[in-house]
């Protein structure tokens, strides 16, 4: 007597197949910090910095009648503030040539003629990795101090002369950027425009360059961030700038208790300013990883 399945499988159907038991993945240790606890850990050292400036503004009134530090600190505001303004416009300055000069060196990093490559490859790797202080002593002590044109003097101020010399490691860094957005971009891109009887540089401006641009942001942006955070060096080289101003109002008042909270307070602004477009570049990032 033949013992019949009770599950009926049609005729050339796949027979059931049992599939083993899946092991749940472990768990790793390491939790990823996500934009919640990045912004709560934020807020947390902003409270500690806020108490902790609270507690100097104490000591500091304590048994001597002086201006506290909160106080100097709001009276020095209008002055520092406009030295930080003076490093936005640095940066900004900086970062409007260093990307137009470096665009055009990366293009020609990806040039057809052998010679005109491999000079774009030098000049881009030795501003790339010099040192951004000895750039700008070179500018400061290399360029003219005024320029005379048809018997008129001109002034060469030394914040331009800064500007120039943070321009060109900024240059360096968008051009390795064009080289790599461009040698993204797959072949058959210049396959399909070659088809269609465009030139070089037709492909290269309708074609090419506009589909860098979402690959080029997110590490410009982050470019900028460090150029903000780096003008701080033109002080160095004589610039009033927003740390110039802070040593001269410490020496003004000649108070040593005001050296910690009044670098503090710059500091509290360069983050401000620079937190916000380090969690944009981010945020860029991701949506064109999930786009891609």
């Amino acid at each position: 007597m033949s013992v019949r399945s009770s599950i009926m499988v049609p005729r050339g159907a796949p027979l059931p197949v049992l599939l083993p038991l899946r092991r749940p993945a472990p768990r790793s240790l390491t939790l990823p910090l996500d934009a919640a606890w990045q912004r709560r850990a934020t807020l947390v050292v902003l409270v500690l910095l806020a108490s902790w400036l609270l507690c100097a503004e104490a000591l500091a009134q304590a048994g001597v009648a002086r201006p506290g530090i909160v106080a100097l600190l709001w009276k020095w505001t209008p002055v520092i503030f406009s030295g930080f303004l003076f490093n936005i416009l640095i940066s900004v300055l900086s970062m409007a040539i260093g990307t137009v000069a470096g665009v055009a060196l990366g293009l020609l990093q990806v040039s057809l003629v052998r010679p005109v490559r491999r000079s774009a490859w030098v000049v881009t790797q030795f501003f790339r990795n010099a040192p951004w202080l000895v750039i700008l002593f070179y500018c400061i002590l290399l360029i003219p101090f005024e320029f005379t044109i048809l018997g008129a003097t001109v002034p060469f101020p030394a914040w331009i002369k800064a500007v120039i010399g943070l321009s060109l490691p900024v240059m360096a860094y968008v051009s390795e950027f064009v080289r790599g957005a461009v040698s993204s971009i797959p072949s058959g891109q210049w396959e399909a425009a070659e088809s269609l009887a465009f030139s070089r540089l037709q492909t290269m401006t309708m074609i090419i360059l506009p589909q860098c641009v979402k690959r080029l942001l997110p590490p410009w942006m982050n470019l900028y961030a460090i150029l903000t955070m780096a003008t701080p060096l033109v002080s160095i080289v004589g610039v009033q700038e927003a740390m110039t101003l802070t040593r001269a109002a410490l020496s003004s008042e000649g108070r040593f208790d005001l050296l910690i909270p009044m670098y503090l307070y710059i500091l509290v602004w360069f983050f401000l300013y620079c937190y916000p477009i380090s969690r944009y570049t981010v945020r860029l990032e991701q949506r064109h990883g999930r786009a891609s």
